[in-house]
């Protein structure tokens, strides 16, 4: 009797991989069952269903860290994604663990983000009742928002390393907690090259003794980091104390140079209000919301309706759609 193609990679996996990697053919499985795929692995399927989702093409129009920039090469929520999900796939693969799995969280880790980055999050925290995370945010996508309210039905490992990305409880495969850290390494990195870019602080600001511990330049310090989780990693993924030590020092040092600087942060009391007024208005006006959030409204609460409508929209839909509700249009044509 012939196997299928799939067969053949769940086979492989038990053959190649860790004893500690999480194995498709051991998934926990799906909310709603399916039949496998002749094809691809359980974990393979997610990670398709995630590209091609709705969601995940939004990503290239919201906001990292410096809002709205007018450069070609700034990082957006997209490119951020793609570059933990390269470092993610390097410290699985190095680690013998599951590359689809991990790749599959990383590229929906941020799929819940609102527009505007953390400024959008924090608007929207303030005003929901229910309080608003992208990480949880994101699971909420995947499993509720996606395809018109019917979700994307993807593995519970999936699902569990979305919402333990980012503080709080810790991911149960480690696959996921290597998104976690992949997400640390790159965030600070990229952040790092995006300000020199723009001018809001050069390579020789970062003091020199953290410079000589994690590297003189982006690549270097990407390239050690990454090899001090792999050489410190065993039955949880981590870095050594020295190296996380020195992140969290680089870590502060660019919370006053960049994250906290006025000049990157210019504009982020008016995308503050321009979230709030929007909320305002959808809360008190929910048939405005498309029809898809106006059930969400009949099911849940309009409060859960307006965060998942405003949190899905990307930068420039969000200043559009403030724009009609709340600047006058010209009489002229």
């Amino acid at each position: 009797m012939s196997i299928t193609i799939r067969e053949k990679s769940e086979i492989t996996e038990k053959n190649i991989l860790s004893p500690k990697a999480c194995l498709s053919s051991e998934s926990r499985g799906r909310a709603v069952y399916e039949e496998p795929d002749e094809i691809r692995t359980c974990f393979q399927r997610d990670r398709d269903r995630i590209i091609h989702s709705q969601s995940f093409r939004r990503l290239k129009h919201k906001t990292q860290v410096f809002l709205a920039p007018s450069g070609d090469h700034y990082r957006t929520r997209l490119t951020h994604t793609l570059e933990v999900s390269q470092i993610a796939r390097t410290i699985a693969r190095a680690l013998g663990l599951n590359e689809d799995l991990t790749e599959a969280i990383a590229l929906a880790h941020d799929l819940g983000h609102t527009p505007f980055g953390h400024a959008g999050e924090r608007a929207l925290n303030e005003m929901s009742p229910y309080g608003f995370r992208h990480y949880e945010q994101s699971v909420r996508v995947v499993d509720k928002l996606e395809k018109n309210g019917r979700g994307l039905n993807l593995c519970d490992e999936v699902k569990n390393g979305i919402l333990c990305h980012t503080g709080g409880q810790e991911a149960y495969t480690l696959e996921g907690q290597i998104i976690r850290i992949a997400d640390k390494i790159a965030y600070i990195n990229h952040d790092i090259d995006d300000a020199e870019r723009a001018g809001v602080i050069s390579e020789e600001d970062i003091p020199l003794e953290l410079r000589l511990k994690l590297g003189m330049k982006k690549s270097e310090r990407i390239n050690n980091m990454v090899t001090d989780v792999i050489n410190n990693s065993i039955d949880k993924i981590r870095m050594s104390e020295e190296c996380y030590q020195s992140f969290m020092e680089l870590h502060d040092f660019m919370f006053v140079a960049v994250y906290r600087n006025p000049v990157c942060k210019s504009e982020e009391a008016k995308v503050i209000s321009m979230i709030k007024k929007l909320y305002e208005f959808y809360v008190n006006n929910p048939d405005k919301l498309p029809a898809q959030y106006i059930r969400i409204v009949e099911e849940e609460a309009v409060e859960k309706a307006v965060c998942d409508y405003i949190a899905g929209m990307s930068d420039n839909y969000s200043v559009n759609t403030f724009n009609r509700l709340f600047v006058p249009s010209s009489w002229i044509k």
